[in-house]
């Protein structure tokens, strides 16, 4: 186990190790652990690392670092800069899970049915990427390339995510078997932004990568078919794909009713 103190120090360590693995939260990474299905060369526990605890806004630019949680996004303020994030965060798990999940470990597992992910991908967000070579930002359609696969260089780590808070009408819906502590079946986040005249939507759980869809809100009373005839889910034990696109076509039409009232 290595336990940096600072983030220099961690991606020090990194670097030294490239096999690595950062856990924070551990909410993926102990349930993998636990079943055997990783072992890494190495745990890099990135607790006592501040740097990735902070969040702030600047110049319109909010960044929240990787380690802030869930908790923290639907109890503080970043909620009314992020509403439909804070809402994704509202269905994480249970309340422990909330205290202990982060940010930055659902970018760095990179599942198709991470929460977080669409709520931040109708935001336009950038992951910001930091190594000792030094700090790069990638869009985060970019940095999702396959199902629990990302962009990540072996030196690096996820140190922030970065949005320019849209102010539009947004939302996050999610099917699950239940209301809480779930898988989703399948997820959706969508924004109505007037001033640019666009609907945005992405969805989860409905192909290898998070789906994102955009079109001029003229074209409303047929986004909702866009974004299910975008998706391309599979049939496995949470469901099927008939009922997944089925689910999407009625998810997106309540978010629109919700986002245009």
């Amino acid at each position: 186990m290595l336990t940096p103190r600072s983030l220099d120090e961690a991606l020090a360590l990194k670097a030294e190790h490239p096999g690595a693995l950062p856990v924070e939260g551990g909410t993926d990474v102990l349930v993998e652990l636990n079943f055997d299905r990783r072992r890494p060369d190495a745990i890099l526990n990135l607790n006592e690392v501040p740097e990735l605890k902070v969040w702030a806004r600047e110049e319109g630019i909010l960044r929240l670092g990787a380690g802030v949680t869930y908790t923290e996004i639907l109890h503080g303020p970043v909620a009314a800069l992020q509403p439909a994030l804070a809402e994704a965060s509202r269905t994480v798990g249970s309340p422990q899970i909330r205290n202990r999940g982060t940010l930055g470990g659902n970018l760095g597992t990179a599942s198709p049915a991470g929460d977080a992910l669409p709520p931040l991908l109708v935001e336009g967000a950038e992951v910001e990427l930091a190594s000792v070579r030094g700090v790069r930002t990638m869009p985060l359609r970019e940095f999702l390339v396959g199902p629990k696969r990302n962009a990540l260089e072996p030196d690096e780590l996820i140190s922030a995510v970065l949005v320019r808070p849209s102010g539009a009408p947004q939302t996050f819906m999610k099917v699950g078997p239940r209301n809480a502590m779930v898988i989703a079946v399948v997820s959706l986040a969508l924004s109505a932004d007037r001033e640019r005249g666009e609907l945005r939507a992405s969805f989860g759980s409905a192909g290898p990568v998070p789906g994102f869809v955009t079109a001029p809100i003229a074209e409303r009373e047929s986004f909702a078919e866009q974004v299910a005839e975008a998706a391309t889910p599979i049939d496995d034990v949470r469901g099927t794909a008939a009922y997944r696109r089925h689910a999407l076509r009625v998810l997106a039409g309540r978010a629109l009713e919700r986002c245009l009232a």
